[in-house]
Formats: C-alpha cells, structure tokens, sequence
C-alpha cells in the first residue's frame, strides 16, 4: 500500500512538472492561500479538492465533525496563524452531509474520546429540538444538525478574540459557513456569513 502511493506521488510530480515547469518552484517560495478552510476530517471532503482549488491556494485546519471548540489550541493556532501571518480574509467553516461524526453525536452508543468530542454537537440537538422535530426521517435530522453545527462554528469563530481583535484593527475579514454534499459534489452556501459589519452593528445597538 504505501509503495503504491509513493509511486502514484512520482506520477503526479512527474505530470506536474510537465504541464507546469516552475510550478514546485513556485510553491516552495512562498505560501499565499486566500481561504481557510476549518472542515471535517472525513477523507471524502478533501478542501482544495472539492473547492477546485490547488495546493497552496488554501489553508486547512479539518477535525471530527468540523466542530470548533473554544479551547481547541490546534484550531486556535491555525486560525491565528491564518488571520496575522498569512493575512487570510476569508474563512470557511464547511461541513457535509451523511457525517459520520454528527451520526455518533445521535446515537446511544459508546464511541470513545469521541464522545466528549462531539458533545457541541448533542448540545445543538438538545437547543434545537423544536427545529429537528420537523425533519421527516433519521437522515434530514442528522443534516440539518449538520448544518447547524456550522452556523454554529461560524458564530464561535467570528466570537474567539483572534478574529475581534483583528475586526477592532479594521481588517476585513468574513466567516462564512458552507455545507458539501457527497451526493452531488456540490457546495452550498448557508448564508450564516459573519464580518466586521455585524460587529459594528451590534456595537451600536
């Protein structure tokens, strides 16, 4: 298994190189992405790859379930890290239907770590419950959770002081929320964006 993907890593390489001549050259000078991409770790929601976007064009932080946890210093250091290094404006929170880590947050079964991982996750169900009772099956209550796990990862981004401080110093920066579908290979966007606007509307309120 593993020479088999050091073998298919030289024919990308070799394809990379044939279609684009300074294409490594280039990515090993400097590291501009535009996006950062906090996803789920599920290996069939690659960012660049569903975004149609190449390496080096976004900065991913992935985890079980997408969940953003205020005291996730993984998380917290790749968002810093993306907002004062890398100058980064826009910020995705994407999650994506059939997730297996919203299935486990909704079933009565041990899974582990897991568990305390997810446990945002049963707290959205227990806030929503009204919402999620008007789904019609098992599977549209697990993607509207899923989806309101990202609104939710949205408003605890846009809440953390790395981003306020950088909305204090003027820096024009979005958070929007984003759900993939494996059905259909389609992004689609939850209108959830947060940027420096609502906090100088909720300021003057």
């Amino acid at each position: 298994m593993l020479a088999d993907l050091l073998d298919r890593n030289i024919a990308w390489s070799s394809h990379r190189n044939a279609i684009e001549p300074d294409y490594f050259a280039r990515l090993a000078t400097q590291q501009a992405p535009e996006f950062f991409w906090i996803g789920c770790s599920d290996s069939r929601v690659p960012a660049n790859v569903v975004a149609g976007l190449d390496p080096g064009e976004v900065f991913v932080h992935r985890n079980v379930a997408n969940v953003v946890h205020s005291s996730d210093m993984n998380l917290l250091s790749a968002l810093e890290f993306a907002v004062e290094a890398l100058k980064i404006r826009e910020i995705i929170v994407c999650g994506h239907y059939g997730c297996g880590g919203v299935r486990a947050a909704t079933e009565d079964l041990p899974h582990g770590l897991a568990d305390h991982w997810l446990e945002p996750i049963r707290r959205l169900a227990r806030s929503y419950a009204v919402d999620l009772a008007r789904t019609v099956s098992t599977e549209d209550f697990r993607d509207r959770l899923a989806e309101l796990n990202v609104v939710e990862g949205v408003r605890r981004v846009s809440e953390t002081p790395i981003l306020q401080r950088a909305w204090d110093r003027g820096m024009p920066i979005s958070v929007h929320g984003l759900i993939y579908s494996l059905k259909d290979g389609l992004l689609r966007d939850l209108n959830c964006t947060i940027d420096r606007s609502h906090i100088s509307l909720e300021a003057g309120e």
